[in-house]
C-alpha cells in the first residue's frame, strides 16, 4: 500500500514564499536556474506548478510543532534546510551525470553544468544568510546544525564517489557513507525547529537520533527503487543506479553476502564498457538471488523501529509525534 503525506502540501505552501524570498536576492541568471530546480518555472521561464515532496520543511515545522512553538517562528528554518537540499540535487545531477529530476530534465542539461553548480553555491549561501538574519541565539545555533549537516553531507558524497572506484566496498562503509550523505541532514531537519526556537535541547537531540535511523531508512527505499522502481513514477529509467554500477546499499549486501549468485554479480559488474539491457536485468535479478533485496527491506524496516522507539518516551504532543512516525513510514514505504 502507497502512503500519502498530507502535512507536506501545508508545509510546501507555508515555506514556499520564505523561499520565493529568499531566492529572490539572487542575480536573475541564477535566479532563472533555482526556479526551474524547485519547478516553479519550465526551461523557458514560464510558470508551472511545483512538485515534490516537501520532505525535509515539513519535518522542521514539525519539529517546531513538538517544542509548542508558534510554526512561524521556524519557517526560516525550514526553508534554510530545503535550501541546502536543493544545492546538494543541483551538484549531485551533475557529478553523476544524472539527466532526469522529478520527471523533467535535470537543471544542468537545461543550462549547463556551470550554471546548475552556481546556482547550487548560492542557494547553500543563502541558506546560512537566511539563519543568521534571524538574529537569535537559537537561529545562530541552527546555523551552526544546518552547517555541521552540510559537512557531512559532503563528506558522504565524497564516500560515494570514492566507492565508484573500488570494489571491496564494505556493508559497513556504504551504512556509513549513507549516514552521512542522506540521513544527516534528515536529522538535521527533524531538530532545527527545536533548536531555532529555543526549545529544549534533549528533545532536538532525541529528534536527531529519530532522523538519522529514519534517514537510513529513506536511502535504503530510494537505493531499491534505483534498481526495482518504475519510470512512470520515480521518473528515472527502470535499473537506473545499475546503468552506472552504482554501489547502492542493495548492490553491496549481495556482493559481500559470499553467495555464489553475489560472485556472478561481481564478475557481470567488472565487465568493461557499457551494460547491456540484458546484463541489467541479469544482475537484478542476481542482486535478488544474492539476498541483496530481502536484506535491504529488512534493514529499512529495522531502521524504522529505531526511529519510533527513539520518540517513545520523548515529551511532545501527541498529534505530533503521530505524524512524525507517519512521515517515517511513509519514508520506507514509498514508490517514489
Amino acid at each position: 500500500m502507497t502512503l500519502t503525506l498530507p502535512p507536506a502540501e501545508a508545509a510546501r505552501e507555508l515555506v514556499e514564499p520564505v523561499l520565493r524570498e529568499a531566492v529572490g536576492r539572487l542575480d536573475p541568471h541564477t535566479a532563472r536556474v533555482a526556479h526551474y530546480h524547485f519547478g516553479w518555472t519550465d526551461g523557458a521561464g514560464r510558470p508551472r506548478a511545483a512538485g515534490g515532496k516537501a520532505l525535509r520543511p515539513t519535518l522542521a515545522v514539525l519539529s517546531g510543532r513538538a517544542a509548542e512553538a508558534d510554526i512561524a517562528r521556524c519557517l526560516p528554518a525550514a526553508a534554510a534546510v530545503e535550501l541546502v537540499h536543493a544545492f546538494s540535487l543541483l551538484h549531485d545531477d551533475v557529478m553523476d551525470d544524472d539527466p532526469v529530476r522529478r520527471h523533467q530534465p535535470a537543471a544542468w542539461t537545461v543550462f549547463g553544468r556551470s550554471e546548475a553548480i552556481l546556482c547550487g553555491n548560492a542557494l547553500l549561501a543563502l541558506a546560512g544568510d537566511l539563519l543568521l538574519e534571524q538574529g537569535t541565539p537559537g537561529y545562530t545555533a541552527a546555523a551552526r546544525t544546518l552547517n555541521h549537516a552540510t559537512l557531512s553531507l559532503i563528506a558522504g558524497q565524497a564516500l560515494d564517489l570514492e566507492f565508484q572506484d573500488r570494489d571491496d566496498v564494505t556493508r559497513e562503509e556504504c551504512l556509513r557513507m549513507s549516514r552521512h550523505k542522506t540521513a544527516s541532514l534528515l536529522a538535521c531537519a527533524c531538530s532545527i525547529g527545536v533548536t531555532a526556537v529555543e526549545g529544549p535541547a534533549p528533545l532536538a537531540a532525541s529528534l536527531a537520533t529519530f532522523g538519522t535511523e529514519a534517514g537510513l531508512a529513506f536511502q535504503l527505499a530510494d537505493d531499491l527503487l534505483g534498481i526495482w522502481g518504475r519510470t512512470e513514477v520515480t521518473g528515472k529509467p527502470v535499473l537506473s543506479d545499475l546503468r552506472t554500477r552504482k554501489k547502492s546499499l542493495p548492490v553491496v549486501a549481495a556482493l559481500t553476502g559470499g553467495t555464489a549468485a553475489g560472485h556472478r554479480l561481481a564478475g557481470l559488474l567488472a565487465r568493461p564498457g557499457p551494460l547491456t539491457e540484458s546484463d541489467l536485468h541479469d544482475a537484478a535479478q542476481l542482486i535478488e538471488q544474492a539476498g541483496g533485496r530481502a536484506w535491504a527491506e529488512l534493514e529499512a524496516e529495522r531502521r524504522l523501529d529505531a526511529a519510533a522507539r527513539c520518540l517513545a518516551d520523548v515529551d511532545m504532543p501527541a498529534d505530533v509525534r503521530a505524524e512524525f512516525l507517519h512521515i517515517a513510514r511513509f519514508i520506507a514505504s514509498r514508490d517514489h
